[in-house]
């Protein structure tokens, strides 16, 4: 969602600014803008359009002087894409210049009280009611900032992250945080505040995460935190350990193709982090044997392609380790009325550790006594300090929207919970925990083998660059990977794919097949091929173009399908980590014969930090 930098100390903002902000453009946006002070003027320039339009108008930054300032990238939520709506917003006496991450939803109840107050408005947006709210309560408490922040906070229903310049406080840039993400950053020539990590990694590897309803006061030289009641607060600063090569595409054409080409090394080190010697460890997350043996029911929750991680996790947990699992979609299950098991424990997956419905989630179960674990990227995210405990994928940072490293890392997570959950249980002997270690750790090499046919995938992308519709099919594991691989199609190419069970395209969806329809069908579940094979008939029999992803050695599908894609051969649970492997870099390829952004596909954030 909205991006967020700000900096001051020794040297040029803005400049810091315009990197900043591009090193943020995989959150997604609409338009830009800057807002940099040179003693008390403040200068805003705004964009709408890609960020380089920005970069032009203000020379890389270089025509904005001043060592003070914010700047923001904007995904529109109150009033569509104009210059007009975009940050930094001021309030209408000029007192108080903002940026904004989040959503107040009683901005126009407050507007209406600003407005009776004299305040004037010139955008649609909720933001512009903030600025004005500050300037209120500053004038109102005198002149004081910390004061008038706090009020503001206390009023504000919704979610924020501020970046805030008051007009008499010319070498102090304020913070505020309410649920959307923030971080303060410490270097050698000031102070860096962002929405998120990769803005300012450049700069320095020292941040500061303010937690929900502070503030932080910030000088060239030194930083404070106040609670809501302005009391002053202790804040450790957290070295950041990510390699700055993952800010760069490097040889790849997109990031989104050399993060599809770090999956090995992804799996590789998730895996890492927690077998050793042979042995499953996952007692650092909180997630001991004692806690697993306990069980009766777990339940998992998450967004987008997370979501569709916790479907494996489910059909796996269930038939190898005999432990009742519900998954749930993280936007319905925190607003559904339900009895949760008091011996059950929910497990949250998130890539950012910033989902605005998956964190809701989390606090929801932890408020009603209930276990709550999550699968996380970023270390010091809200969900990994709010979790009883944390399994982390080594991901490092993915800068493409669509993912592909951080899914697979995610299954290599959900893999090993569901392995260790069967050992402790009871379910599996040490003869078959042993093989699944093997075939784990082997993993990465066959993840690295599904990537060498890659021309095979380039020339099926050229000839079906002209489809409009697709339709993945699949059963089991098979099915919770087809939906992955619609939703990877359809964000990136635009073109409508939808996902079904195969055993359901004869209750009504198989109308839609008609001559060229593409079909793409996952066949790597031994025991179902034979079902499998009658639903690919039936689809030919009505025109479709068949593409079936199978495992090496099966040739059920050659004489059925119009073209077979086949990945290495592993044990069925692991199976989804290797056949996803086509499907991503399909619809890579679709994207780019059909002209696409492939990065930044139109519509589509990042991550998803508000409702």
């Amino acid at each position: 969602m909205c991006g967020i930098i700000g900096y001051i100390g020794e040297c040029q903002a803005a400049p810091i600014l315009i990197e900043g902000l591009e090193r943020l453009e995989y959150r997604g946006y609409d338009s830009s803008g800057l807002a940099v002070r040179d003693g008390r003027e403040v200068q805003v320039v705004k964009s709408t359009g890609r960020l380089k339009r920005l970069a032009e108008i203000t020379d890389n930054g270089k025509a904005l002087y001043g060592f003070c300032g914010l700047g923001h990238t904007r995904w529109a939520t109150h009033g569509e894409p104009s210059e007009v709506n975009s940050h930094p917003h001021q309030s209408s006496d000029g007192e108080v210049t903002l940026v904004h991450n989040g959503i107040i939803e009683n901005y126009a109840e407050q507007r209406k009280k600003l407005m009776a107050r004299g305040y004037s408005f010139v955008s649609e947006t909720d933001t512009e009611v903030a600025a004005s709210m500050l300037s209120y309560y500053y004038k109102k408490y005198g002149r004081e900032p910390l004061r008038a922040i706090s009020e503001t906070m206390l009023r504000i229903h919704g979610s924020f992250a501020f970046g805030i310049m008051f007009k008499d406080c010319p070498e102090v840039l304020y913070a505020a945080r309410g649920d959307s993400p923030l971080i303060i950053g410490r270097a050698e020539d000031g102070y860096y505040l962002a929405s998120d990590v990769p803005a300012i990694l450049s700069h320095t590897r020292l941040v500061y995460y303010p937690d929900n309803m502070e503030i932080a006061e910030i000088k060239r030289d030194s930083v404070r935190f106040f609670n809501s009641d302005l009391e002053q607060i202790k804040r450790d600063c957290v070295e950041i350990m990510w390699d700055n090569s993952y800010a760069h595409r490097g040889e790849y054409e997109h990031f989104m193709l050399k993060e599809i080409h770090e999956q090995p090394r992804a799996v590789r080190e998730t895996l890492s982090r927690y077998i050793k010697n042979g042995e499953i460890d996952l007692s650092q997350s909180g997630l001991t044997d004692g806690v697993m043996r306990e069980l009766d029911r777990l339940y998992i929750v998450a967004c987008g392609s997370a979501y569709h991680v916790a479907e494996v996790a489910k059909y796996e947990i269930e038939r190898v380790a005999g432990l009742p699992v519900e998954t749930e979609i993280a936007s319905e299950f925190r607003y559904r009325e339900r009895e949760l098991s008091k011996n059950g424990a929910v497990i949250v997956i998130s890539q950012s550790g910033e989902t605005a419905d998956t964190l809701a989630a989390l606090r929801i179960s932890r408020q009603r006594g209930l276990r709550a674990y999550a699968i996380v990227n970023v270390a010091g995210s809200t969900i990994s300090r709010e979790a009883d405990g944390v399994i982390y994928t080594q991901a490092g940072q993915e800068v493409s929207v669509a993912t592909t490293k951080a899914y697979s890392a995610q299954l290599a997570a959900v893999y090993m919970l569901c392995i260790r959950l069967a050992a402790v249980r009871g379910r599996i002997s040490r003869r078959v925990y042993d093989g699944y270690i093997d075939e784990l750790t082997s993993l990465p090499e066959k993840i690295g083998k599904c990537l060498e046919n890659q021309d095979k995938m380039r020339w099926l992308a050229q000839s079906l660059s002209g489809a409009e519709d697709a339709f993945f099919i699949g059963r089991g594991l098979d099915y919770a990977l087809a939906l992955e691989g619609s939703l990877k199609l359809k964000e990136i190419t635009y073109i409508h794919s939808e996902a079904y069970a195969a055993g359901e395209l004869k209750h009504g969806s198989i109308s839609l097949i008609e001559d060229g329809t593409l079909v793409i069908c996952l066949m790597t579940q031994d025991e179902l091929i034979p079902k499998t094979v009658n639903n690919i008939t039936e689809v030919k029999s009505r025109g479709a173009y068949v593409i079936t992803v199978a495992a090496e050695g099966d040739r059920a599908a050659d004489k059925v399908s119009d073209a077979v894609l086949y990945v290495p051969k592993t044990d069925r649970m692991l199976m989804p980590s290797l056949a996803v492997i086509p499907l991503q870099l399909l619809a890579y390829y679709l994207s780019v014969a059909r002209g696409h952004d492939v990065d930044k596909p139109r519509n589509l954030a990042k991550s998803v930090t508000v409702e």
